[in-house]
């Protein structure tokens, strides 16, 4: 009898824990569809009020998404411009894991010369090279100090740029120069100075300054490759820290490892005379300019310096004079992946400061070695974006 009574009560405590959770359950069905939804990519609550949230397609794109429209990405190229096409075309073959080209993602290496292919190339002359003749014949602060050596080459460079006068070696004179006319300043005091003649208008352009020479639509080009996971690197005949200079607080956005050019040495400023085998690095020590040149990164050095710092042949080169035809050699020889060179031919010449015989000479190039030329007149919209405008006969 007692055993029954005590069953009834158990019973009668599960049924009512059992009422007691359904009833939960139930309240919980309810909340869940009375809960505002929420949309993903604006994370607010949907309402007929909220607005889809502002997309980049560089830094919203996921690695290994579905490519996204590489004409988009390149409107500032022309509809029809062949160059465009042939690199629409190779990034869609090479990340297509079906293709018989495919490459794998480590693999997928872009090299870039600058002047000329990224940046302005001349305006009258190289960024380097007046930065150069700007420090030796025209800054205050160190005109006075410059040495022989130096203001020579220097004013070689203002014959340069005032009659076209070519001067067999300036190439290594003017790293000499550089390393030289900069000796002391840590790589911090150096950037600052660049920074500085960045400033400056540039002289044959209204609306841009000797910083902003930028090609915008070879901006688009390294941003659709970073879309499609490529890793992209400036190989450039520049001081590589004149470029990093060039590079700091601009649009291209690539980190100074990736950024390569001529060298300088670098020291500790009590240093002195000892070798670095001896010499320890201290607490008080700042790496400062060394004043010895060391290599001019043109040409066949350009391949040198590629296997040495990025250790893998690139798939892509792209570059505008001889001084790339190396690298694009390099490239596109004996590559277990399929790869490509693109030369930018300066035939602009009433938005760039264009030189028609040269850029004939660069499409001959293309065609007897196989290299995709790239028009700027014909396969741009723009160069520098529509509020710069060429000065009315500058050179």
């Amino acid at each position: 009898m007692k055993n029954t009574k005590t069953w009834k009560i158990l019973t009668a405590v599960l049924l009512c824990a059992l009422i007691v959770v359904s009833c939960l359950y139930a309240m919980g069905v309810g909340w869940k569809d009375k809960a505002p939804a929420v949309d993903e990519k604006t994370s607010t609550v949907d309402d007929q009020t909220s607005l889809p949230a502002q997309t980049d397609p560089v830094k919203d794109h996921e690695p290994g998404e579905t490519q996204i429209d590489g004409n988009n990405m390149l409107s500032l190229w022309t509809a029809d411009a062949a160059s465009k096409t042939a690199l629409i075309e190779y990034v869609k073959a090479v990340t297509d894991e079906s293709s018989a080209d495919f490459i794998p993602v480590k693999n997928r290496i872009a090299v870039f010369d600058l002047d000329g292919t990224l940046f302005c190339e001349t305006d009258p002359n190289y960024f380097d090279y007046c930065l150069l003749k700007y420090r030796v014949l025209e800054d205050p602060d160190y005109k006075d100090k410059a040495s022989d050596f130096e203001k020579e080459v220097a004013n070689k460079i203002k014959e340069q740029n005032e009659t076209g006068a070519s001067f067999k070696g300036l190439e290594v004179d003017h790293g000499k120069a550089v390393a030289s006319a900069f000796k002391g300043m840590t790589v911090g005091e150096f950037n600052a100075y660049i920074q500085e003649f960045k400033k400056q208008p540039m002289p044959s352009f209204n609306g841009m300054t000797r910083g902003e020479g930028w090609y915008l639509p070879m901006l688009q080009v390294i941003d659709y490759l970073k879309v499609n996971q490529f890793t992209v690197y400036v190989v450039s005949g520049t001081d590589r820290f004149i470029v990093r200079g060039i590079a700091d607080d601009s649009p291209l956005e690539l980190p100074n490892g990736q950024i390569i050019g001529s060298d300088e040495t670098l020291v500790a400023p009590n240093q002195g005379d000892t070798d670095g085998l001896d010499y320890v690095y201290n607490d008080t020590d700042k790496l400062v300019l060394g004043g010895e040149f060391i290599v001019k990164n043109l040409k066949m050095n350009k391949v040198t310096v590629i296997m040495q710092e990025i250790g893998e042949q690139p798939v892509l080169s792209f570059g505008n004079s001889t001084g790339d035809a190396s690298m694009a050699e390099y490239v596109t020889s004996n590559n277990p992946y399929k790869s490509l060179a693109f030369m930018l031919c300066c035939d602009d010449l009433e938005r760039e400061n264009g030189n028609e015989e040269k850029a004939q000479k660069m499409v001959d190039l293309c065609a007897e070695y196989d290299w995709v030329p790239v028009s700027m007149k014909n396969d741009w919209t723009t160069i520098y974006g529509d509020s710069v405008t060429k000065i009315a006969n500058a050179e």
